[in-house]
């Protein structure tokens, strides 16, 4: 299996709906092409929301993960 590496990592622990999406968006909005971001958060809404993001965005969700409350994501901007 691949390993990536985030070039940039946001934490967003403890922040509910809309602010997970909306700090992800505009992380997603400094990277240049290739770049690679993990978000941290523990809002559940983010599992339907941040893919729904990237989907309208066309940045590419490279891997999910889950441990325990802790939802990261990990995301190629396109």
């Amino acid at each position: 299996m691949e390993e990536f590496v985030p070039d940039h990592i946001v934490d967003v622990r403890g922040l509910q709906c809309p602010l997970p999406v909306l700090k992800t968006e505009k992380m997603l909005d400094s990277l240049s092409s290739g770049e690679i971001m993990k978000i941290i958060t523990t809002d559940p809404a983010t599992k339907r929301d941040i893919p729904a993001l990237l989907k309208r965005l066309g940045d590419e969700l490279l891997k999910i993960e889950e441990d325990e409350d802790i939802i990261s994501f990990l995301i190629r901007k396109r």
